[in-house]
């Protein structure tokens, strides 16, 4: 017999018609953490970005948004039943990122002018986004031993970085999806060695990744398309390409078996909403003309899962912050159909 705190109490006493409960919940859903299969986990960071900021505010603002969407999903029926908890952004997270994004924004426009820049205000930012991967680390590692499905709502895009170094130990041979304007491999960008820009030139240097596929990829310099030629690992789809053959004839459908045939069984999807077309994400950091249409990331995702690989984790970065609510409306989605596709590829059970 359960008690009124019970999950499968939760799930007979919750209306997944009714109106949206603002609860300070994902979704408005009933669960606690301890209640949830699956758990997202803010990390509210947005001190490298080197254009605009704000990305910080952003798993707030999706969090706010989210009780609008409504939650049947055509691909798992009764996905919240999963149970789907949203962590509150950690405020001391928050407050230190923005305490540095001031002193990173001089140096970035030291740079950028050409003047001397303050060396010092580099080696403190750099020791704190260090520590930043380390805290990331240990609470994905936590819930990982948990027995949680594990997603990352940045934030810059930097932020992954110890959740991978997380799924490196524990699934060797592991590949990425990276749904992405930019292709993120250069290396200490501006002096920042966990740049936004740098995720995977850093992420490549973990011993258990074994593949990166890129989708979207239209904004990049010589030296990240030459790396990324240089390592067998790499498979790059860039958009100009993918619309060039669609122009040519070939479907939507062939160009993501392609895609995913790159991939081993387990996979990790990084989405950067930037991947998306603009008006999907009007006030990202670096927006990018063209991009993939919503359908069309979320086909991508479904023949991940409807190939027989198993998503081990993802991340969504880069959805704008308050006043923004579009940018979260969209991000909400994304998050919520990346959630239930990683459960349906690991079995978790809707009740």
């Amino acid at each position: 017999m359960g008690n009124s705190n019970s999950k499968a109490e939760k799930i007979k006493n919750f209306d997944p018609n009714g109106v949206g409960l603002k609860n300070g919940h994902f979704i408005g859903l009933p669960f606690e953490e301890q209640d949830a299969q699956i758990v997202l986990l803010p990390v509210p960071w947005d001190v490298t970005v080197s254009y605009g900021a704000g990305t910080a505010t952003g798993p707030a603002n999706i969090l706010e948004a989210s009780p609008q969407l409504d939650l049947y999903d055509p691909d798992v029926p009764e996905a919240w039943k999963m149970g789907l908890f949203m962590r509150q952004p950690d405020e001391s997270w928050l407050h230190r990122s923005q305490e540095l994004r001031p002193g990173a924004a001089r140096y970035i426009e030291q740079l950028e002018e050409g003047l001397p820049v303050d060396e010092a205000t580099l080696t403190h930012i750099n020791k704190a986004c260090t520590e930043l991967k380390a805290w990331v680390k240990a609470e994905t590692t936590a819930l990982l031993e948990q027995g949680k499905a594990v997603g990352i709502v940045g934030g810059e895009h930097s932020v992954p970085l110890g959740f991978l170094e997380a799924l490196s130990e524990r699934h060797p041979g592991f590949g990425v999806l990276q749904i992405d304007a930019h292709m993120d491999l250069r290396a200490a960008y501006e002096g920042f060695t966990y740049s936004h820009a740098s995720i995977f030139y850093n992420a490549l240097r973990l011993e258990g990744l074994a593949q990166l596929t890129q989708v979207g990829i239209r904004d990049y310099c010589e030296a990240e398309a030459q790396l990324a030629r240089q390592d067998s690992r790499c498979a790059v789809f860039f958009n100009h390409d993918l619309n060039r053959r669609a122009f040519e004839g070939a479907t939507w459908a062939d160009l993501c078996r392609e895609m995913v045939d790159t991939l081993p069984e387990k996979v990790y999807i990084s989405f950067d909403i930037d991947g998306l077309l603009p008006e999907l994400c009007p006030h990202t950091g670096t927006p990018v003309p063209g991009g993939l249409t919503f359908d069309q990331a979320i086909y991508l995702l479904q023949t991940v899962v409807e190939s027989g690989h198993t998503i081990i984790g993802f991340d969504l970065c880069e959805t704008a912050g308050h006043p923004h609510e579009w940018d979260a409306n969209v991000g909400a989605r994304v998050l919520y159909k990346l959630a239930n596709l990683m459960g349906k590829s690991q079995g978790l059970q809707t009740g």
